[in-house]
């Protein structure tokens, strides 16, 4: 009897862990689409400083309510390096990149990221390198690169700008592994509200920007800075941590290639881009390496 009850509690956990990372890449693949809007009338700085400081409040506001304290003093280093590293470095340099280059090949680019989580999981992590795990992600990275290709406006694009997209995809990898050890020691909430705050604090040279482009910018502009504080960091940011906490940090960074696919269909829904056949092809892959990945040994 306690083995089925803790079989039953471990479905549990695990469908509770998936429906999180479901939440989490639909909400990041909604951000591309806010974000697009927004940097047109906020500076990449401006615009990241802006979007953490929505989240730190709406995370702290339910942090209160929850009742929840400060993390334990082990969960810290993690914390502190995963808000530096994911909350600023990434941010910034992912919407000062998109500016320099096209979506498609941002997107392709940023998409070493889960290769690059995988990779440092199994070996600092000790996760090992599940061979399921790999040929999904290469399947996935396939149906990126495509979708990124056949997405781009032009192939003249900024060293700048791919420069910075690595910068994105290698800080977003170093963060998981500095976050993943300190969700042992504190909860989903605590590690992102505190990662969130810290990354806003990393941004605040930018402050001045976002006071000027703020009494600029069109409300629509804003209202996406907004929503991108709210539910792509608060709540995707939450629930990311949530299902790594759960799971290895290889498998979760496999899930985040359903985004690509997510992002074709929000952009052709919302913005009217209609997507050519070549890239319905790459999304398909995408969620073809994800199926792989995710699928539990026998």
């Amino acid at each position: 009897m306690a083995t089925d009850t803790t079989v039953g509690s471990g479905e549990r956990t695990g469908r509770r862990a998936m429906v999180a990372a479901a939440v989490t890449v639909l909400l990041w693949a909604s951000a591309f689409v806010a974000i697009r809007s927004a940097v047109h009338s906020y500076s990449p700085g401006a615009l990241a400083l802006g979007r953490l400081l929505a989240g730190a409040l709406t995370l702290g506001a339910i942090m209160l309510v929850r009742r929840e304290g400060l993390p334990p003093r082990a969960a810290w280093p993690g914390i502190a390096v995963s808000g530096v590293l994911w909350f600023g470095v990434y941010m910034v340099a992912l919407n000062w990149g998109e500016q320099e280059v096209d979506a498609g090949t941002a997107a392709m680019v940023v998409n070493i990221g889960p290769l690059l989580i995988a990779l440092l999981g199994g070996w600092f992590l000790k996760e090992g390198f599940p061979r399921r795990l790999l040929f999904g992600m290469a399947v996935s990275f396939t149906g990126a690169a495509i979708v990124g290709v056949s997405t781009s406006e032009h192939m003249g694009s900024s060293a700048l700008g791919v420069v910075l997209c690595v910068v994105a995809a290698a800080s977003w990898a170093a963060a998981v592994l500095a976050q993943k050890p300190a969700l042992r020691h504190a909860s989903a909430l605590q590690v992102t509200t505190f990662g969130c705050t810290i990354g806003a604090v990393a941004c605040l040279p930018f402050a001045g920007q976002l006071v000027t482009q703020v009494a600029t910018a069109p409300a629509s502009a804003t209202l996406n800075l907004l929503y991108l504080g709210v539910f792509p960091t608060a709540l995707a940011f939450t629930t990311w941590a949530y299902a790594l906490a759960r799971t290895t940090a290889g498998a979760m960074g496999a899930t985040t290639y359903i985004v690509p696919a997510l992002v074709v269909l929000m952009a052709w829904g919302a913005l009217g881009e209609v997507p050519g056949p070549l890239t319905f092809a790459g999304g398909a892959l995408c969620l073809i390496g994800v199926a792989i990945s995710r699928r539990p040994r026998k």
